[in-house]
């Protein structure tokens, strides 16, 4: 094989996709469960990964760096760099090759303005501010140092003191910077107990196992090749070509392996463009790999908030207002807020209820999506304060919840689509144990460690985009589907083709699924916990369309013993037709095609939610989350050893991922909890762990003993297949729940993640 060819890939000229052959189907307590189609050429070896591909006379690129967070570069020693061998030129904003489109303007809300060289200002440490192309990427790295920057810096930046003020009038993507139901003046003031809360939550970056990386080829003066991990190819390959001035369909992105994505890789940014523009210029292929260093703020990460949260309290411990005021950090050139307020407007029976938002700008990389934008930093705030507006009230926390179960959505009255969020609390409460919890202190264990329980509540939106697939059933009797959809590690592959699979009728194991390029038809972006519920709606919708035609073949045609039925008439089933009054009498799809003199039949699927039921339904999936921690009383040192989530996410696909994921957001929220954090200098703006060996994240000695369950949970309304997102409502919720159990065991209500050792040891 190739090291420049995808294995398995399709060689159909008009696609450039990756075609996986059909998993195995393993037993398991739910029956049929497909086994990931990539699993195999991952755990062997044989996926390669955008930084693993080659090409002939291939130019390599690194970038040098500003060391500060806020200047302007003076000079840079090129002749330095060009005299090194093996480097072959060196890109500054003096000689940067012309773009159709300025990096500052923006043509689209995922089009966030970035550094190309556009001109020698720095915004942040770590900007890109010259790139060095070589033969070999030790030459590109070694031209880059050589360039030695001479800075005129400026006082940075770079925490929310320092910061500007800017009111906002949008959060996140799309979503509104204010809201209020109610009077929540008058809530606060007619509530027999008001409590407040503070938390501060810092910067955290994503850190995916594969760092960004971009391989350019020109096929021509009009056809630009890109492969690199991305999670919304056909949208990104067209704001790359306008970038580039190029007509509409000429960039591909091949974007087949990617190792972690979590929000980063959904956008584009500098390195993209630039690799690309060196490519056509210098005629040569040009491939370019972040170091991990270099992930720390040219591709976004979530941004550092301060909140602050009132909670009114009545008569039976039913909530009389929440007020839910949020601060976020945004960099100095772009609008992106983490939109933290809205966690808390949906989840609770609150009659009166406000979220408010104001940001600082300060001298950091652009803030972006990370893993539950706004939910994961917001509902960690918002459970700490549901607990000691528990306790405020004499009630258990899992009482109190429940006490104020909203019904229907509070912020907009709507009723939900479906919510089993009070069987998630009784499942997730039975499985942890919970009913044994004092509501004072647990005591120590057999070490004489301190004890703690705690709980939160986990929401996560259920997004949906426009997405759209093609399948083919062929005369063999096996099918094909093709979609540009993307798996970051999460099973979409495997998810895409048994919904493909399931339109066809037929078993996943005679479907081929190709994917991972934008040529494809278009399977929206892996974002928003969205993907499943778009793309595989629109691979199910295709074979559907496929099986129509099939019947309308059988039932038109005098030799068929389906001729006559009508489409209403007929069944498919194991890829085969049948009377609906007479399951003997039918043929296969195969027979269907032979008689038809047909090679194939084609069809098109649309995934997208009901306009009336996006209008008329608030829809969420929910969980509940229980942890239990030990805490050494003489050094503070806070360990997990259990958590339970129990989830409700309408329809489980395929049981295997669904779980991988869950526990993947619990893991992620004991990282939120107690763990990672950004840490900045402030006299430069440099990011002081900008690796992974001061940037902590959770090895497998901090992963506790974990159990997911999902409950039943059936949504006519979500979408055609039922399904709801799981890859995001696991982080909400998870934090919390180990914040409460460290106040439970310590008396300490955290006011700050991670939760530092030093701050529970001033409280012991």
């Amino acid at each position: 094989m190739s090291h420049d060819s995808y294995p398995m890939r399709v060689m159909d000229a008009a696609e450039h996709g990756l075609t996986l052959p059909a998993a195995p189907l393993r037993y398991g307590s739910g029956g049929k469960v497909p086994a990931r189609r990539d699993g195999l050429a991952k755990v062997t070896g044989a996926a390669l990964y955008a930084a693993d591909r080659q090409a002939e006379a291939l130019l390599h690129a690194a970038f040098a760096t500003a060391p500060v967070a806020r200047g302007r570069v003076v000079a840079l020693d090129t002749q330095a760099a060009l005299a090194h061998p093996g480097v072959v030129q060196v890109y500054t904003p003096a000689n940067r090759p012309p773009l159709a489109q300025h990096p500052d303007e923006k043509r689209h809300p995922f089009n966030f303005r970035h550094e190309a060289l556009q001109d020698d200002t720095i915004r942040y440490a770590g900007q890109p501010i010259a790139m060095v192309l070589a033969e070999t990427p030790e030459a590109a790295a070694e031209g880059a140092r050589l360039l030695a920057p001479e800075i005129a810096a400026e006082p940075p930046r770079v925490d929310h003191d320092a910061g500007t003020p800017w009111q906002p009038e949008m959060v996140g993507f799309f979503a509104p910077a204010q809201a209020e139901v109610g009077d929540v003046a008058r809530g606060l003031a007619e509530a027999e107990q008001v409590v407040e809360v503070e938390i501060e939550t810092p910067d955290q970056f994503h850190n995916a196992m594969e760092p960004h990386a971009i391989l350019a080829r020109w096929e021509g003066p009009e056809k630009l090749l890109l492969d690199t991990p991305n999670q919304g190819p056909v949208m990104i390959a067209g704001l790359v070509a306008g970038y580039l001035g190029l007509p509409e369909g000429a960039v591909e992105i091949r974007t087949p392996f990617i190792g972690g994505g979590f929000g980063s890789k959904l956008m584009i940014y500098g390195a993209m463009i630039l690799t690309a523009l060196a490519a056509r210029d210098l005629g040569r292929p040009v491939k370019t790999v972040l170091s991990r260093a270099q992930m720390y703020g040219p591709v976004g990460h979530r941004a550092g908030t301060r909140q602050r949260l009132r909670l009114g309290i009545g008569s039976g411990g039913r909530l009389t207002a929440l007020d839910h005021e949020v601060t976020a950090l945004a960099s100095s050139f772009e609008d992106f807020v983490e939109p933290s307020g809205h966690a808390s407007q949906h989840l609770y029976a609150v009659p009166n209820l406000a979220m408010r938002h104001s940001a600082r700008r300060v001298d950091r990389g652009t803030p972006v999506a990370m893993r539950a934008p706004g939910e994961a930093s917001g509902s960690a705030a918002l459970e700490v304060a549901m607990d000691v507006a528990a306790e405020a009230a004499g009630l258990d926390p899992l009482a109190f919840r429940l006490s104020n179960y909203a019904e229907t959505d509070p912020a907009t009255g709507r009723p939900f689509s479906s919510k089993a969020l009070r069987e998630c609390y009784a499942a997730g409460a039975e499985a942890f144990g919970w009913a044994g919890r004092p509501a004072a202190r647990m005591g120590r264990d057999a070490e004489g460690r301190l004890i703690g329980w705690g709980m939160g509540t986990s929401q996560y939106m259920c997004t949906m985009y426009r997405g759209e697939a093609r399948v083919k059933v062929h005369a063999d009797g096996t099918a094909s589907a093709a979609i540009a959809g993307v798996d970051m590690g999460q099973g979409a592959w495997t998810i895409l083709a048994q919904c493909a699979a399931e339109g066809l009728s037929m078993d996943p194991e005679r479907l081929r699924l190709t994917s991972g390029s934008s040529v494809l038809p278009d399977g929206a972006v892996a974002g928003g916990s969205g993907h499943t519920a778009t793309a595989g709606m629109a691979a199910s919708e295709a074979g559907r369309n496929a099986v129509e035609q099939l019947i309308s073949l059988a039932t038109a045609d005098p030799a068929s013993p389906l001729f006559g039925a009508g489409n209403s008439g007929v069944v498919a089933r194991d890829g085969r037709l049948s009377r609906a009054d007479d399951p003997s009498r039918g043929e296969s799809y195969s027979e269907v095609l032979a008689r038809a003199g047909l090679a194939e039949v084609e069809g098109q699927g649309v995934g997208e939610r009901v306009q009336a039921h996006r209008e008329g339904y608030a829809m969420f999936s929910h969980g509940a989350v229980f942890a239990e921690v030990a805490i050494d009383p003489e050094l503070a040192q806070m360990r997990v050893t259990r958590m339970v989530g129990a989830f409700a996410c309408g329809r489980i696909l395929n049981p295997r991922m669904v779980q991988s994921q869950l526990e993947g957001g619990l893991i992620w929220g004991l990282s939120f909890a107690l763990h990672e954090e950004a840490q900045y200098d402030p006299a430069t703006g440099r990011i002081l762990n900008a690796d992974l060996a001061g940037y902590h994240v959770p090895a497998h000695a901090d992963i506790p003993q974990l159990t997911t369950l999902t409950v039943a949970e059936e949504d006519p309304y979500v979408n055609a297949l039922g399904v709801k997102g799981v890859g995001e409502v696991g982080i909400t919720g998870s934090a919390g729940a180990i914040a409460n159990a460290i106040r439970h065991a310590t008396g300490f209500t955290p006011t700050r993640f991670p939760i530092r050792i030093e701050d529970v040891l001033a409280h012991l």
